[in-house]
């Protein structure tokens, strides 16, 4: 379906300039919808928006006020959750507009581990917004819940082009790693034509699951230098996060989203869906595909300035005094589930998400798990 600019609603992007957000209002102009990208700030990334043909609006996503002002005028809207220890006000605060400024649909951003008893905070207060936002009256609520991103992988693929070495924090687990771009095309997709989407929850991914070693032969073939994976503790995982500019927060999860990719989590029925393809008409990229695009940034050339960056951080990381995990979600007075269960363990997680899988791997699901899902079929996508 294409917009034509003129006739169809105005569709209002949270966190406009996330890598997400961003792909998300460059999808939807290219197909005719207009849109207005909501920023923390204006700068170089709101200034591309602008030039693509969106409308940018600076609000706190906190202040209910300034995101009533934002939505103002908007039919539909794409909400993504800010990484911050009280997400739960921002998406609180986004649900009050909602309701008030009267959205006819909601696509929200989730997780494939949503659960009230994980051990990370982002994942138990994204469960509680599952279902607050499909409380709000009138309001055609969606939820894409994809497993493991691509960029969790390529974020570091600046090693693998000047050092020659590729982090491993899974082991020999597996996923399949889905792009930016694929999520934001699935997204759009349902803020084009909600009708059809109220209820359901998407899983997009990757094509094909992959472990942490073939991503590094992947990338070994994309950058055309020899790529050597190396496992990386936690530990080290923490002195590197600050170097890399990554917040506390954001660490508070991932070394749990860590034991539940070792645990299996995002192997589930199979691992894949054909999620991409049925929504958007075309086929989730693979992962090669996507490695090439960010091979192309300017931070992964191989110059010598780039090298010699890259060698410093890499060097000084052991030394570096990094996170605290455990004493960080102390000071921040993470709450704390009584019995805390990674998504794997958790026999509310499995029945919750036996029914997001194909008929054929749910039977097989159920039958290894001894877990039968009471939600109906017809409420999930295939």
């Amino acid at each position: 379906m294409r917009g034509t600019g003129m006739k169809e609603p105005k569709i209002l992007v949270t966190t406009a300039t996330g890598k997400t957000g961003s792909a998300v209002v460059a999808e939807l102009l290219s197909k005719g919808f207009p849109v207005r990208a909501m920023v923390r700030s204006r700068d170089a990334r709101s200034e591309r928006l602008e030039r693509l043909g969106a409308e940018t609006v600076v609000a706190d996503v906190f202040d209910p006020d300034q995101l009533m002002a934002a939505m103002k005028g908007t039919r539909r809207a794409y909400f993504c959750p800010v990484f911050h220890p009280h997400m739960l006000q921002s998406a609180m605060a986004f649900a009050v507009a909602a309701r008030e400024e009267r959205l006819e649909s909601i696509v929200q951003m989730s997780q494939w581990l949503s659960s009230p008893t994980h051990p990370s905070l982002a994942t138990r207060q994204t469960w509680l917004v599952d279902n607050v936002f499909a409380m709000i009256p009138g309001v055609a609520h969606t939820i894409v819940n994809p497993g493991w991103f691509a960029d969790n992988y390529l974020r570091l693929i600046d090693f693998a082009a000047l050092l020659g070495v590729f982090p491993i924090l899974t082991g020999e687990s597996m996923s399949a790693p889905v792009s930016n771009e694929d999520i934001a095309r699935v997204v759009a997709a349902v803020l084009m034509n909600p009708a059809g989407h109220e209820g359901k929850r998407y899983r997009p991914t990757g094509p094909r699951l992959l472990s942490g070693r073939e991503i590094a032969g992947i990338l070994e073939r994309v950058l055309g230098n020899r790529v050597i994976p190396i496992d990386m503790p936690l530990w080290m995982l923490y002195k590197a996060a600050p170097i890399s500019g990554a917040l506390p927060f954001e660490i508070s999860g991932l070394r749990h989203y860590v034991q539940d990719h070792k645990s299996g989590a995002f192997e589930v029925g199979g691992g894949t869906t054909d999620v991409v393809q049925e929504l958007t008409g075309r086929p989730a990229e693979d992962f090669e595909t996507t490695a090439r695009r960010y091979a192309a940034l300017p931070f992964a050339q191989k110059t010598a300035g780039n090298r010699l960056k890259a060698a410093w951080n890499f060097l000084r990381m052991p030394f570096h005094p990094g996170f605290k995990p455990e004493r960080d979600d102390r000071v921040q007075e993470h709450p704390v589930p009584s019995v805390a269960k990674l998504a794997i363990e958790s026999e509310r997680w499995q029945a919750e998400h036996v029914g997001q899988l194909r008929p054929d791997l749910r039977r097989v699901m159920e039958f290894e798990t001894g877990i039968h899902s009471s939600v109906p079929v017809s409420t999930f996508s295939k």
